[in-house]
């Protein structure tokens, strides 16, 4: 039973830690429009500064690349941290807990990407929900890791 729960973790492990590289990538790539509408709308995403207070004036275009390399962080976060406990043999306990937050956290980002992005972003955050619901269930219960 152990070696499932593991299996199913290092799934997620590899999906978030692939996943945060993927879309770091994607930082440093710039769009090339196909249309003059698209040139339009990516020469305003540069140019036009938002007034934000307090002597802030970012772009559209900031403020996607600070909130995509959040998403690369999170993801680098989670991927290391599980990889850490896993590679270190946490206990159970703990395990479930981390797990658990994983779940609530990437469970969300999924419903984000699902509702607003396009399907390689959908289907990578899923396989890393998959892999921490699976490892999640499939992890002993409290009683069962004791008496091991």
């Amino acid at each position: 039973m152990l070696s499932r729960y593991t299996f199913w973790l290092w799934v997620a492990v590899i999906f978030q830690l692939i996943t945060a590289v993927l879309h770091s990538i994607s930082l440093f790539v710039t769009a090339e429009p196909a249309t003059e509408t698209e040139r339009q709308l990516l020469q305003l995403m540069q140019s036009y500064r938002f007034d934000a207070g307090a002597g802030f004036h970012p772009s559209m275009s900031n403020l996607v690349i600070a909130l995509s390399s959040c998403f690369s962080f999170v993801c680098l976060l989670g991927g290391l941290t599980n990889a850490y406990l896993l590679r270190n043999n946490a206990d159970p306990k703990l395990m479930k807990g981390t797990i658990g937050i994983n779940l609530l956290v990437f469970g969300g980002v999924f419903a984000v990407m699902a509702w607003f992005t396009f399907l390689l972003p959908i289907i990578f955050t899923g396989l890393i929900f998959l892999g921490l619901l699976v490892s999640f269930v499939t992890l002993p219960r409290m009683s069962e890791a004791a008496a091991k």
